[in-house]
């Protein structure tokens, strides 16, 4: 039989993840000058703009995989 108090949860769960992400990625447009930082690609078009931060990126990525690994660290202890 399949628990659906299990999977529940797990709807829970996904959902205040993916919540978070929504609230981090409002939070960090809202940061002036973050579309003029070095790296950024811009390509602008009759009625459409592309942004594409890749140092942004790289620096975001490299800060989490930090952030995770130290969180992980510590609950393996």
């Amino acid at each position: 039989m399949f628990n659906l108090d299990l999977l529940a949860r797990w709807l829970i769960i996904i959902g205040a993840v993916i919540l978070a992400l929504g609230v981090t990625v409002w939070l960090l447009s809202e940061i002036p000058g973050i579309d003029q930082f070095p790296g950024t690609i811009r390509i602008a078009g009759s009625g459409f703009t592309c942004v594409v931060p890749l140092l942004a990126s790289i620096l975001i990525s490299l800060v989490l995989t930090l952030v995770l690994n130290v969180i992980i660290r510590l609950i393996n202890k």
